[in-house]
């Protein structure tokens, strides 16, 4: 949709802006901003995921062999703790956008953070956790409920500060920017640094957590959390600070009220008929749209004026009843997004299923690589870190160009998200190949119903392939989620966009619990022993589900129009007018 300079009665005798993020932007923060910001942010999500990743990346390990939890069970609490991370970003950024603003929201919940570690790092005192035992031994004493009481708390609170942390840094990165070719290519080394520092923090803290000791390596978590807090706050008079405007949402509200209040009214094809403008402290913000769109036209009503609607002074006289263009048009940009968004939780849920199964599979395979060193069974995910990283490089540096220079534009989100989609499909495919060699070998040695869980003579670099997909598939669709989403959401919920992708993730994460019980229930394919199941069928399942949400998504994707086309950063597909 394109701007234009609208000539309305009640607009012309005011000076007019656009209804862009600058207007959000205190006036001491104007001048700032820009890639010096980069530096500071950077280092903050590199401490921050460091400390996430030491704990986060070997809890499976850690519930099985320092508090006796079964294996499947500590799959399940691993899925439900990574679908609250997810979670609560979307709380982060409601508060960021309507009261706080990101950056007090990213120093609070850095400290939470930084408690909930520290919590973590007592767990591993012996008072605090249970006399060890072997594996599988029916002589295992239970934890103590104060025992429990200080391990989840210490999750809770850290599960709390890095899912208010991770997305709003990355909603506040993106505003030191104007351009949006450059938001692009923020999000792009946004996402570099995350999965560096998630490969560091997979391999080198879970290396000493496994081979030197859970209390060094819980240790070093709280150090890299300190750290990136400190980093954070160093940046805090360089960056742009944009001023929360308010709850957005209520808005959205008025439009559905205002429509329902009026839904006897018909609607109108003259623009003069329709209200764009609103005044606030002595000056009015022109919207950015013409006409109301044909789309969703029920909702066109809300910002139809009729007696009664507006004061003398121009001001809406209720608020309830009369709603501007710009409002109706932010929340059919929403409902439009909405089914793209629905077919990403079906992109991550398959990945959460694999994530923590992973883990377990590893657990049972011989991970020697040379006579002396053990890869440890929570570094295995690494391989997507490091495969994620490698392949964003490669898709900034190499691929968008070499694109643009082909197509003269660069890859939309929407074909980001797409490739996404298929890599994912054909990563759960590789895995049930992988796992059905893994069962024909322990078949063949017998290692079925035998106590301690016997390792099965396959290397586990067999698992590689398959999570080297899932990061190349993650470089395409997680950045061009971000990217989609920050483009087309309304301005006044910027933090909310970024953490749109968060949300998405939680659910994926909370159903792919519920898909692994469901499966538990009513079949035998994921027994404790994993060598007695049929893992290779759920995968099988799973890539089945990816294809079938592909072509669900291709649809969406067909039928979007973008709301909003910039140079370099994607062209649109049409109008919506």
């Amino acid at each position: 949709m394109a701007a234009a300079d609208l000539q309305n009665p009640d607009c012309t005798a005011q000076p007019s802006f656009s209804g862009d993020r600058e207007s959000q932007i205190s006036d001491s923060g104007s001048t700032k901003g820009g890639w010096i910001t980069f530096l500071f942010i950077a280092g903050a999500l590199t401490g921050l995921t460091l400390a996430a990743g030491g704990w986060g990346a070997n809890l499976i390990v850690y519930l099985i062999e320092e508090f006796s939890v079964k294996r499947i069970d500590a799959a399940q609490i691993s899925n439900v703790v990574s679908g609250s991370t997810s979670l609560f970003p979307i709380v982060g950024a409601i508060a960021a956008d309507c009261f706080f603003g990101s950056f007090s929201i990213i120093a609070l919940c850095s400290c939470i953070s930084l408690l909930g570690v520290v919590f973590l790092a007592l767990t591993t005192l012996d008072f605090l956790r249970p006399q060890q035992c072997e594996h599988g031994s029916t002589l295992c004493k239970n934890p103590s409920k104060i025992q429990f009481a200080v391990l989840y708390s210490g999750i809770t609170l850290a599960v709390i500060g890095l899912g208010g942390t991770r997305f709003t840094l990355a909603t506040m990165g993106a505003d030191q920017f104007d351009k949006p070719k450059h938001q692009a290519t923020f999000f792009n080394w946004y996402f570099f640094v995350f999965y560096v520092s998630s490969v560091i923090s997979n391999t080198a803290i879970v290396y000493v957590e496994d081979n030197v000791s859970w209390t060094w390596g819980f240790g070093l978590t709280v150090v890299c959390n300190l750290i990136g807090l400190v980093i954070f706050l160093l940046g805090s008079r360089f960056y742009r600070h944009v001023k929360p405007q308010g709850s957005p949402f209520v808005d959205l509200a008025r439009v559905f009220v205002a429509a329902l209040r009026k839904r006897k009214v018909l609607i109108s094809l003259n623009s003069d008929d329709y209200y764009y403008c609103h005044k606030h402290q002595g000056y009015v913000k022109m919207v950015t749209a013409t006409t109301p769109t044909k789309s969703f036209r029920f909702l066109n009503r809300a910002a139809l004026k009729t007696e009664g609607d507006i004061r003398a002074d121009g001001l809406i006289a209720k608020p309830w009843r009369l709603c501007t263009v710009q409002q109706v048009e932010d929340l059919k940009t929403l409902i439009r997004i909405f089914p793209l968004w629905c077919t990403s939780i079906f992109l991550s849920t398959p990945i959460g299923i694999q994530s923590s199964l992973t883990v377990l599979q590893a657990l049972t395979m011989d991970r020697h690589l040379g006579p002396h060193f053990k890869i440890p069974a929570g570094s295995i995910l690494v391989i997507a870190f490091i495969s994620a990283a490698i392949s964003l490089t490669l898709i900034d540096r190499i691929l968008c160009p070499l694109w643009k220079k082909l197509t003269n534009h660069s890859p939309t989100p929407l074909q980001r998200i797409g490739l996404g989609h298929i890599l994912n499909a054909l990563s759960m495919a590789v895995s049930a190949l992988v796992e059905s060699r893994r069962l024909r070998i322990a078949h063949a040695h017998h290692l079925q119903n035998q106590p301690a869980g016997p390792i099965t003579p396959m290397l586990s670099l067999w698992l590689f392939p398959q999570l080297a997909l899932v990061g190349i598939g993650e470089a395409f669709h997680f950045p061009g989620q971000v990217s989609l989403y920050y483009q087309e959401f309304p301005t006044s919920l910027r933090s909310t966009s970024t953490a749109m992708i968060s949300l998405l993730i939680a659910i994926a994460f909370y159903l792919s619990t519920a898909v692994i019980d469901l499966i538990r229930r009513t079949t035998k394919w994921l027994p404790d022993d994993l060598n007695n199941g049929r893992l290779d069928n759920v995968y099988w399942l799973l890539t089945v589900v990816g294809m079938l949400n592909f072509f669900g998504y291709l649809v969406c994707a067909t039928m979007y129009k973008y709301k909003n086309t910039d140079e370099g950063h994607g062209t649109s597909n049409g109008s919506d007018q």
